[in-house]
């Protein structure tokens, strides 16, 4: 075959090493981006999952309180004085075990709440925190829930619970706050 000019016509099939490359590269492109989302997936599963057994944590403590009105009573309520931090080293003391064959007065079973409740946390939520006390404050401007409680009469009695997620170097502010409704007269 010629061309008009009179010349032979060479003809060339296949793709050149410079658009093989270009090629290797968005697909390498597309795989890390893969990867990157999964890995985003992971962590968001695994903080969705923590702040789960937090709520139940939460919301078994609460149901703990209310099944102990003695303590509630108390004018030094044993459950408001629960601020346990992983972070500040040492389990808690553990108290006269509180089971139903065994003779609690309601402070004995405050107490083994309490101790409990600070061994699911230091179990279950790496660097984690947990606070109960009376509390009516509300996140500052940026969304971000204070350690401190106001400790007013009246105002509602809050779980606080916080851990160090990926990436944090302290446990930072509460993840979770709850009031306990009906938990304290």
């Amino acid at each position: 075959m010629r061309s008009l000019s009179g010349s032979p016509l060479s003809v060339r099939a296949g793709f050149t090493l410079v658009e093989v490359l270009v090629a290797l590269f968005v697909v390498a492109l597309g795989i890390a981006g893969a990867a990157a989302l999964q890995t985003l997936a992971v962590r968001s599963a695994r903080d969705a999952a923590r702040l789960s057994d937090g709520t139940r944590l939460a919301r078994s403590l609460a149901e703990r309180m209310r099944t102990n009105p003695g303590a509630l009573a108390q004018s030094d309520n044993p459950y408001l004085h629960l601020d346990y931090d992983a972070n500040a080293g040492g389990a808690p003391a553990a108290p006269a075990l509180c089971y139903a064959d065994t003779d609690c007065d309601a402070d004995d079973l405050a107490r083994f709440d309490v101790f409990e409740v600070a061994e699911t946390v230091a179990a279950g939520f790496p660097g984690g925190r947990i606070r109960v006390c009376r509390d009516a404050g509300r996140p500052d401007a940026a969304g971000v829930l204070p350690w401190t409680c106001d400790g007013e009469d009246g105002a509602p009695v809050v779980v606080k619970l916080g851990w160090r997620a990926q990436g944090d170097s302290e446990t930072g502010a509460p993840k979770l706050m709850m009031p306990l409704a009906g938990a304290a007269p």
